[in-house]
């Protein structure tokens, strides 16, 4: 009896547990209504007709920039700057104590004094020898080694004001000053820190003033000429500038098989300019016109890095999907793969889209 009793309970429970699982399944199901239809409205790409062409990755550099370093070896008791502060040329910036160069500068000038004391003595010397020979009260070789002594005194002189102006160019090194008109853009040291010989004490540049770099394969390279035409996008906006290719590197040796181009920024860009933002550089070639699918770049949605559009099923569901592009023309943006030419997308919608929601085509 206690069996069967056990066994209806356990049939029970199951039966239960059905019915709860059948009535979750049914508000799951009706959480997305099959009744939901959105109105769009759906387009196919366009085509643009195009020389060959091929890009390269950049980044925007200043026409004029230093790294300022110094040749002493000493602590930095004073910075003049920071970073952000606009200079001009011969402007203090930093200041090295540097108490061996300047004990080396007196020591020169104390070898000064005494290289024209002895010279003043041997001048002496040798115009009374002079006039002891005129007088056949010396001879020859008296007179021959005054003469000697003289000129040996005249070159330590010489000598000494070299070693001062050796030691005055080391401590110029010592009191570092602005080679031209810019803005400080970067420091690495501090007052109390260590400058060593070589060691890039500061940056500058010149503001406003901007070229674009680009590093182009081997396989490229050979499409590229100094004055062509070329336009930059700024990766950062998608902005496009006109430039000219200014410089082309005839070797990689040092950049591992990329070739440095530089180019002149034709165009005012609409957004700011700064050092180091990066840029993608198209470059024409002599190829054969080719088609490219284009699309607007306003239809275009974003997960992360990706990039796609939604098209329309054969069951007219909204599909997304994932598109490789390329290079933005105007407010349009070359596809290179994702999406075929005669496929449509959706360009607008009056809800919300997602992934196999039904559409009505308007």
């Amino acid at each position: 009896m206690k069996i069967r009793i056990k066994t209806i309970k356990i049939v029970a429970a199951l039966l239960i547990t059905s019915a709860l699982f059948m009535s979750c399944s049914e508000k799951n199901s009706a959480s997305i209504p099959d009744s939901i239809v959105i109105n769009v409205k759906v387009a196919t790409p366009t085509f643009n007709q195009a020389k060959g062409y091929f890009s390269a990755s950049g980044q925007i550099e200043a026409k004029q920039f230093a790294n300022i370093s110094t040749r002493s070896m000493g602590y930095i008791a004073q910075m003049y700057v920071k970073v952000g502060d606009k200079v001009k040329k011969g402007q203090a910036l930093i200041h090295i104590n540097n108490s061996d160069m300047e004990a080396r500068k007196a020591q020169a000038m104390a070898g000064i004094n005494q290289a024209e004391a002895r010279l003043s003595i041997a001048e002496k010397d040798y115009n009374r020898y002079k006039v002891l020979f005129s007088q056949r009260s010396a001879s020859q070789k008296e007179l021959d080694d005054m003469k000697a002594q003289y000129e040996v005194a005249l070159a330590q002189v010489e000598s000494a004001k070299q070693m001062q102006n050796e030691v005055e160019a080391m401590l110029s090194y010592s009191n570092i000053k602005a080679p031209f008109q810019g803005v400080i853009t970067s420091k690495s040291v501090n007052p109390g820190d260590m400058a060593k010989p070589g060691q890039i004490l500061l940056s500058m540049e010149t503001p406003g003033s901007f070229l674009a770099t680009a590093m182009v394969p081997e396989t490229d390279i050979g499409h590229v000429h100094a004055a062509d035409t070329v336009t930059v996008y700024l990766k950062s906006s998608g902005n496009s500038i006109r430039g000219i290719v200014s410089e082309v590197s005839s070797s990689s040796q040092l950049s591992g098989g990329q070739y440095l181009v530089k180019i002149l920024l034709l165009d005012t860009p609409q957004t700011s300019l700064y050092s180091g933002m990066f840029v993608s550089t198209i470059f024409p070639t002599d190829s054969k016109s080719n088609k490219q699918i284009m699309i607007p770049m306003e239809v275009l949605h974003k997960k992360g890095e990706l990039e796609g559009v939604y098209t329309v099923s054969s069951s007219n569901t909204a599909i997304l999907r994932w598109l490789k592009l390329g290079r933005p023309i105007g407010d349009h943006i070359e596809v290179l793969s994702g999406i075929s030419a005669d496929e449509q997308y959706i360009i607008s919608a009056e809800g919300k889209l997602y992934n196999g929601v039904k559409i009505n085509i308007n």
